[in-house]
């Protein structure tokens, strides 16, 4: 395959509130953990200028109409520090986004809940509606009263809780495990006020043995935690979470993504509650 990952799946979450976030006191570099592979620029493929072409290229949607009124971005404003991520509304108030989103490398510590906001159907500075974060629930890899960030691509899901059910007003995608073509939206770095979708991702690819899902999306910083969405029989399906991407042994870019099977279980737990 095309690199060899291994990562041990993991259903059960470990949660965070916004009187609990851990204060880290060292770094993120570990043997057993990864940095996001995102290029400064544009990730795709190892010439920049096509990278940054392809995401140019990539489709604008309205966040007036299902599924891209149930994705949005997620933001975190600190001192010194903004940064964006893309989640997707798998619940009334549950997001679902990647987890190395909500850890600041520049502060060596987790972000707390209630400094984040998720941003329905954003668009050039307006929303659909806005909420805030609770708490949120990740893989259990995560130690956090630790100051590491020790998830690798398969492990790099998270869950936020919101403060309201935002959800019953802008909808919410279904998570699925089926197969075929996908696409790709986010808000990328190069394009951040408007959500775009790469529909150049061809086949969603899962080994039976495979940690982590495999696209040919084109993507860089910003579309972080963004879904992979298919178009099934009975409308949009959410089948995975956009982790990283990857360069192989000959110069393919591949998207890396957490498969629906991983968190599934967290969130159905959450709902549960």
């Amino acid at each position: 395959m095309i690199w060899q990952l291994v990562l041990v799946l993991a259903f059960a979450g470990v949660q965070v509130t916004a009187e609990d976030a851990a204060e880290p006191a060292s770094g993120m570099l570990t043997k057993d953990q990864f940095l996001p592979g995102f290029d400064a620029i544009c990730a795709t493929g190892r010439n920049l200028s096509e990278g940054c072409a392809a995401i140019r290229e990539r489709q604008l949607v309205s966040p007036e109409s299902m599924p891209w009124r149930a994705i949005g971005r997620l933001n975190f404003a600190g001192i010194n520090t903004r940064q964006h991520c893309t989640g997707t509304l798998v619940g009334e108030s549950v997001v679902l986004t990647a987890s190395h989103c909500l850890y600041n490398a520049a502060r060596k510590r987790w972000i707390p809940p209630s400094s984040i906001t998720f941003a329905a159907g954003y668009r050039q500075g307006g929303a659909l509606t806005v909420a805030s974060g609770v708490r949120y629930v990740l893989d259990p890899v995560q130690d956090l009263s630790s100051s590491d960030f020790r998830a690798g691509p398969a492990q790099d899901w998270a869950l936020v809780l919101l403060d309201s059910p935002i959800g019953q007003e802008v909808g919410m995608l279904t998570v699925s495990d089926d197969t075929g073509k996908v696409v790709l939206a986010g808000y990328s770095g190069l394009r951040p006020h408007v959500l775009s979708v790469a529909d150049d991702c061809g086949e969603w690819h899962i080994g039976d043995d495979w940690q982590v899902g495999l696209a040919r999306c084109s993507a860089m910083q910003g579309d972080s935690g963004a879904p992979i969405l298919i178009n099934a029989v009975d409308g949009p399906k959410l089948v995975g979470v956009l982790s990283i991407v990857g360069i192989d042994s000959d110069q393919t870019a591949w998207s890396v993504a957490v498969p629906s099977a991983t968190f599934l279980p967290a969130l159905e737990e959450m709902q549960a509650k």
